[in-house]
Order: C-alpha cells, then sequence, then structure tokens
C-alpha cells in the first residue's frame, strides 16, 4: 500500500517537471521509485524514506549540471568563431606591447593581436578571438 504513495509521488512531480522542465523534480520522482520499490520489496518505511531523501539530494547534484550541459544548444556561433584556423596575412604590423595590428582575411580587415611581434605582410593563423580582435599567432610556414 505504501508502494503507491511512493508512485504518486512520482508520478506528481513528473507532472510538475513537464511544465517546470528545471531538472530537478524528475530526480525526486526517481527518488520516489526507488522508495516504491523498497516498498514493495517489504523494506522498512525508515529506510524507504531516508533513501527517497538521500537520492532526492545526491542525484540533482550529480546529475542535473551534466543533463543541462547534454541538452543545451550550442546557440548561434559568433561571426569570429567560424574563423579559428584560418591563415591571415597581416596588414598592419602587429605590436604585442601596444596591442596594435591588423590582418587581412577572406578580403576583410581585422583588428589583430598576438603575443609575439608580427611585421607586415607576414602568415598568420587564427587561434582565437576576443570580440572582433582575432587572436592570431605566425603561421608554421612563414
Amino acid at each position: 500500500m505504501i508502494a503507491l504513495y511512493w508512485f504518486a509521488l512520482a508520478l506528481v512531480a513528473l507532472a510538475i517537471e513537464a511544465f517546470s522542465q528545471q531538472l530537478v523534480l524528475l530526480f525526486v520522482a526517481l527518488a520516489a521509485l526507488i522508495a516504491g520499490g523498497m516498498a514493495e520489496l517489504g523494506l522498512s518505511p525508515w529506510l524507504q524514506f531516508v533513501t527517497f531523501a538521500a537520492a532526492s539530494i545526491a542525484m540533482p547534484l550529480l546529475f542535473r549540471r551534466p543533463l543541462l550541459a547534454r541538452f543545451a544548444g550550442r546557440g548561434v556561433p559568433s561571426r569570429t568563431e567560424a574563423l579559428l584556423g584560418e591563415s591571415a596575412v597581416v596588414l598592419e604590423a602587429i605590436d604585442a606591447v601596444h596591442l596594435t595590428g591588423r590582418v587581412s582575411l577572406h578580403g576583410q580587415d581585422w583588428m589583430a593581436r598576438a603575443s609575439v611581434p608580427m611585421p607586415k605582410g607576414q602568415t598568420a593563423t587564427v587561434v582565437g578571438a576576443d570580440g572582433i580582435v582575432l587572436l592570431v599567432e605566425p603561421s608554421p610556414l612563414s
């Protein structure tokens, strides 16, 4: 008989989770199903409750963040993200101290920064971006 209460709690938690979509009550429902299974096996109500409480706390702590990361989309890629790994030509010498310089990539002029100075005309590889400023390093072929 107690198992029915656990299973009812699981259904209520799943129904609320369906509307909230926060991936918290999903784990409460799973914990209630575990406790209901324990009730069906004839284990003591005290053990059922302790297991329910422990599982309700532990499962969200362990599994919520990885599940949210798994189901979350990557979002909209930035304009500069598509340029990673591309080769560019230094148009204006890159000064690593003053953080000045420009590169040409696919016919477009970009501000650029590098950790080492790079002269005009050198080939650079895009390794990152800081907003609309490309982070480059000398290409191995130059």
